[in-house]
């Protein structure tokens, strides 16, 4: 299993399938837990996605996105039979980003409309090339192309569909930031030494240092909102969660953390001394807890198991 990303739209309805078993919601509100699709097996026995993305709520229910693309389409428009189109959700669960089946880019509010990028919003490249990031808060889309001509990430307003500025070509976007209003990319020097580098939503560098190895290596990072503060956790004879200034090249804190097992599929600030990690174990059942980062606390703040026929699937940040 593989894990993953104004003109006028019409509002389509999330379609409404039979609840699951019901679960406690971490919001205040009915939200997006994670979108999945499912696999069929083609002719041959070899799985590939189908049918429509399902999006698996906090309160157990599930949505469909009808106007969504499933399998990734080439530079040319066609079909590329085995690779899911890419997809993602808010932090917040509020709002999922994909290409609609028109090929449009397109960010999807729940409860309210579909806001469809402009239709010049990226080159022409395959869909299975772009990654999808939304901000926390879903304000802020990150769309990085990996091809293999270089392309600038580009970050937009979702509000607006505005493109709000772009990450140079040789930089990695490793994120976007607690408050979304600043993404943190990785650049490799001349010398094979891996700079972090942390830019404002219009791409105007604020920060760039040469991190100690125990941050660098110990992917993937995470930026608080004050735009120069990095978590990072650490496992080994002991597992730690470090932040690293951008702006004074230090560590500043190595808190001793007790996690439950799975492998770390993402790390996000969501809030001044909190930093949220999703936890992946088995392939199929998620862990996510907060971590108090002035007291190393743990706490678990949801579990559950994907769906049994996912292919691939995205899960909420924060």
């Amino acid at each position: 299993m593989r894990i993953v990303p104004l003109l006028t739209a019409a509002l389509l309805t999330l379609t409404a399938v039979p609840a699951a078993a019901q679960a406690a919601p971490h919001h205040g509100h009915d939200s997006i837990r994670y979108a999945s699709v499912k696999g069929c097996p083609d002719k041959d026995g070899a799985l590939r996605p189908c049918g429509q993305w399902r999006l698996v709520m906090h309160d157990g229910g599930r949505r469909t996105l009808p106007d969504a693309q499933v399998v990734a389409l080439d530079a040319k428009g066609r079909s590329s039979l085995t690779s899911p189109a890419p997809i993602a959700v808010s932090g917040d669960g509020q709002r999922v980003a994909y290409f609609t089946r028109a090929g449009r880019l397109a960010v999807r509010t729940l409860g309210g409309g579909v806001r469809l990028l402009p239709k010049d919003a990226l080159p022409r490249v395959a869909q299975y090339e772009v990654t999808l990031r939304l901000s926390d808060d879903g304000a802020r889309l990150a769309v990085a192309i990996q091809s293999d001509k270089p392309a600038q990430t580009r970050i937009f307003d979702t509000t607006t569909g505005a493109l709000r500025g772009t990450v140079p070509a040789d930089e990695t976007v490793v994120g976007l930031s607690g408050d979304g209003d600043e993404v943190l990319s990785t650049i490799e020097s001349d010398d094979s030494v891996i700079d972090l580098v942390s830019r404002d939503d219009t791409g105007e560098q604020l920060a760039r240092a040469t991190p100690p190895q125990v941050v660098a290596a110990n992917g993937p990072q995470a930026l608080a909102a004050d735009a120069h503060t990095v978590a990072v956790v650490v496992r080994g004879s002991r597992t730690e969660l470090l932040t690293y200034d951008l702006a004074t090249d230090e560590v500043t804190s190595r808190k001793k953390i007790k996690l439950p097992a799975g492998e770390l599929s993402m790390i996000d600030w969501t809030g001044d001394t909190q930093v949220t990690l999703h936890l992946v174990s088995g392939s199929s059942r998620m862990t996510i807890v907060q971590i108090d980062t002035g007291t190393g606390a743990v706490r678990i703040r949801d579990r559950y198991t994907l769906l049994k026929d996912t292919f691939v699937f995205a899960a909420c940040g924060g």
